[in-house]
């Protein structure tokens, strides 16, 4: 077996979160917040010990570390958060329906939105969202990096913009976290991550990082083991947007993957991930009937390690079952991002998408290489 479905989950899992993990549900039972008792306090240590490490990751304090179920759970929370009637949210032309969902489905309550063209210039990308920007423009929410082309958004320069304009940024790091630099300090105001992706966590696990400068509402209202006597949500944080309990192994072994990437470093596994899609790209590229959808192996800083590509007369999803039964497990069709791919031209057909992790290696590239060259998978 070939897993490279990576952008969709990261797998398989460092050793360590293996171990921290399973250690969690065997050790930590209690309700971390929610008794006094010896196993509750320290089922609460060990969860305030990984909430730190992940905040500390993205430059945010540990109180204003939220865990999420996932990316999506956290973008809604950020998002809806700042609704109100009237409000305009400006959003990229290669959005996730992690993103453009909840976006859209807010009109229905009076708001709107604008999306802003992306381009492989960064000013142009910044100068396009400007003028999306309106008076009642309540956030810019962009992601950090493509999920189907792996195209970079210049994070820091749209930071930039949303402070001038005084209007909340909110980042998608579904598939930044973890190899692109994206730290609150650098202007972003929410980060929204994944913890299963390039964090290395388990399923079932996110994280919204805020800066707190954009009062949010809380997505849910409920039990949070603070301020039970009064019937309103509690205003500080993690408790305001962590009602019931949370994945508790889960986001314990989140804190064991973030501890992986620090270790090894985001820079390596960046290096290690566009080192094998360069070559992928390259490769690709001398087979007859394949397009590829990528400039990765001229460009590589417009570029997160994804590269999507087709068989020429094969549907996506069909070359991918097809590559599946040979071992080599990539993900065909839409990835949940319609608009990247009208943005493709491959909204009819999908593409193909191969996304390594830390763990692929440049001979699990060069089996698919020679498989997809000899036609081997048809």
């Amino acid at each position: 077996m070939v897993y490279l479905d990576n952008a969709a989950t990261t797998y398989p899992k460092p050793r360590n979160v293996y171990a921290v993990w399973s250690h969690a549900i065997t050790a930590y039972g209690a309700n971390p917040g929610r008794a006094g008792h010896a196993l509750a306090q320290a089922t609460g240590e060990a969860v305030f010990l990984s909430r730190s490490r992940c905040g500390e990751f993205f430059g945010a304090e540990p109180e204003n570390t939220v865990f999420t179920l996932n990316c999506t759970h956290a973008l809604n929370t950020a998002i809806k958060g700042l609704a109100h009637d009237g409000a305009h949210y400006v959003l990229s032309d290669i959005e996730h329906n992690a993103v453009i969902r909840p976006v859209h489905a807010l009109t229905s309550e009076g708001a709107d939105y604008t999306l802003f063209e992306t381009s492989p210039d960064a000013e142009q990308t910044v100068w396009n969202a400007e003028r999306a920007i309106r008076p009642q423009t309540v956030a810019l929410v962009c992601t950090a990096a493509g999920n189907v082309t792996g195209q970079r958004l210049p994070v820091k320069e749209l930071a930039d913009l949303c402070r001038r304009k005084r209007i909340c940024f909110i980042c998608d790091a579904a598939q930044g976290a973890g190899v692109l630099p994206l730290d609150l300090r650098d202007g972003i105001n929410i980060i929204c991550a994944a913890g299963h992706k390039g964090l290395y966590g388990p399923m079932g696990t996110g994280l919204m990082l805020t800066d707190g400068k954009f009062p949010l509402k809380p997505l849910t209202e409920g039990g949070t083991g603070s301020a039970s006597e009064s019937l309103e949500q509690p205003e500080f944080l993690p408790d305001r947007f962590e009602s019931g309990t949370i994945n508790t192994p889960g986001a314990i072994a989140l804190g064991a993957g973030v501890e992986f990437v620090k270790t090894r470093t985001a820079e390596k596994i960046l290096s290690h991930e566009m080192s094998l899609c360069r070559g992928f790209c390259a490769a690709l590229r001398q087979i007859p009937d394949v397009t590829v959808y990528s400039e990765i192996d001229e460009k590589p800083e417009l570029y997160a390690p994804v590269v999507s590509f087709n068989i020429k007369g094969v549907p996506s999803t069909e070359a991918a079952a097809a590559l599946s039964r040979l071992g080599f497990y990539m993900r065909g069709g839409l990835h949940c991002a319609p608009l990247a791919h009208r943005k493709l031209g491959t909204l009819d057909s999908g593409t193909v998408r191969f996304s390594p992790s830390v763990f692929t290696t440049p001979e699990d590239v060069a089996r698919l290489v020679w498989w997809l060259k000899n036609r081997q998978w048809q």
